[in-house]
């Protein structure tokens, strides 16, 4: 006789596959054997299981809506039905109808040949002066591009792809297992048409039936001022293109800002060291000072000391905002380093000696006073008497 599965779960012939998947969570969790011990609720769990198997199938319940029996050889519910109430599905179906996931007998399906391609990098080195004003390059690149052979379908031309003679299409095998639950059902992607569903029985020539092929090509890119060391300008699809034609995807081109032999760079500021005379340093001088947008007069006041630093204001580098513009300019710093002689001839060091005399420096007293009669030594005492 042919079994009614419809009445089975309970359902309408006409039920949709939501209400069906439904009727079968609300059975399973009443009528499963780690739920239910009663050896009629155990048959009844093997026949409703039977029934969502076939009901659950389009090409099985086709049959059924026809007159039919699909389980007709045995397998499914009744007595002459499979002993195993696991037999007919995974163990991925029994937990879909306890936690009501989106699962069920059906397979994920075959998955597309056109993949998107991978983003590329290449590095550009530039001088400060470069990354101060901006460069418009042309690179040359390698990576892959679309095969012009076959426009990215793999195939020979006058040749096609077709189906896979092992999964039918479905891009996926099934393997059934046996385990302290039952029969446990996995698939995995088929190994020869390692899960496209299709296989191209005449490869392109030129890509061997990937679709693309490495190429070497220039591409130009514009560079906005006020980059740093590490930044990256992107370049939209111009990477690698994808297998089977795929949209390709990005080119990024990171700066290696290369040492400058005056200026160091923090930010948008620019830092220099500028080494004084100690003779410059007393009297005071104007000198010449390079800068990115020429040469600076720098005046220095008699009596400057070392470590002086002067901020030449909108000096620096060209602010970059996150859209690309340049918002203003940082500052360049100079710092002033004093040059004490080391060596000094005969008449040098009677010249000096003269000066030390004049300013009554000849012999610098570390327990004279300063400025409020306390010396060194005093305040040193006086320290630690505290």
């Amino acid at each position: 006789m042919v079994r009614d599965y419809y009445g089975t779960l309970g359902v309408a012939p006409d039920a949709g596959p939501d209400d069906i998947k439904r009727a079968y969570r609300k059975l399973a969790r009443e009528l499963h054997p780690d739920v239910n011990p009663d050896p009629e609720a155990q048959e009844r769990f093997r026949e409703v299981s039977a029934a969502y198997e076939v009901l659950s199938d389009p090409e099985k319940r086709r049959i059924v809506d026809l007159g039919g029996d699909p389980l007709g050889n045995g397998r499914g519910g009744g007595a002459a039905g499979a002993a195993d109430p696991f037999s007919a599905f995974g163990f991925g179906d029994i937990m879909d109808a306890f936690f009501g996931g989106q699962g069920g007998p059906r397979g994920r399906g075959p998955r597309s040949r056109v993949q998107p391609g991978a983003d590329a990098l290449i590095r550009m080195h530039l001088t400060l002066e470069e990354c101060a004003t901006g460069v418009t390059r042309d690179l040359t690149v390698d990576t892959a591009v679309l095969c012009h052979e076959c426009s990215g379908s793999g195939c020979a031309p006058g040749s096609a792809p077709t189906m896979c003679d092992i999964c039918n299409g479905r891009g996926e095998v099934q393997s059934v297992q046996r385990s302290f639950l039952g029969q446990v059902v996995t698939s995995r992607p088929c190994p020869n048409c390692r899960g496209f569903g299709e296989v191209i029985p005449e490869p392109c020539r030129q890509c061997g039936g990937d679709g693309r092929v490495r190429s070497r090509r220039t591409v130009g890119v514009r560079i906005p001022p006020g980059v740093a060391d590490g930044m990256r300008v992107r370049l939209a699809g111009q990477g690698e293109v994808g297998p089977g034609g795929g949209p390709a995807g990005d080119l990024y081109v990171e700066v290696e800002e290369e040492p400058h032999d005056l200026f160091t760079r923090d930010g948008a500021d620019l830092h220099c060291t500028v080494q004084l005379p100690m003779t410059a340093a007393a009297l005071g001088t104007t000198l010449p000072l390079p800068t990115l947008d020429g040469v600076e007069e720098l005046h220095l006041e008699p009596g400057t000391q070392a470590g002086t630093v002067r901020t030449l204001r909108g000096k620096g580098m060209p602010r970059l905002r996150s859209t690309g513009r340049v918002d203003g300019h940082g500052d360049l710093m100079v710092h002033v380093d004093v040059v004490v002689p080391t060596k000094l001839d005969a008449k040098q060091t009677e010249l000096l000696r003269q000066l030390a005399a004049l300013r009554g420096e000849e012999q610098p007293d570390l327990a004279g006073g300063n400025r409020n009669g306390h010396g060194i030594f005093s305040r040193l005492r006086d320290s630690f008497g505290r």
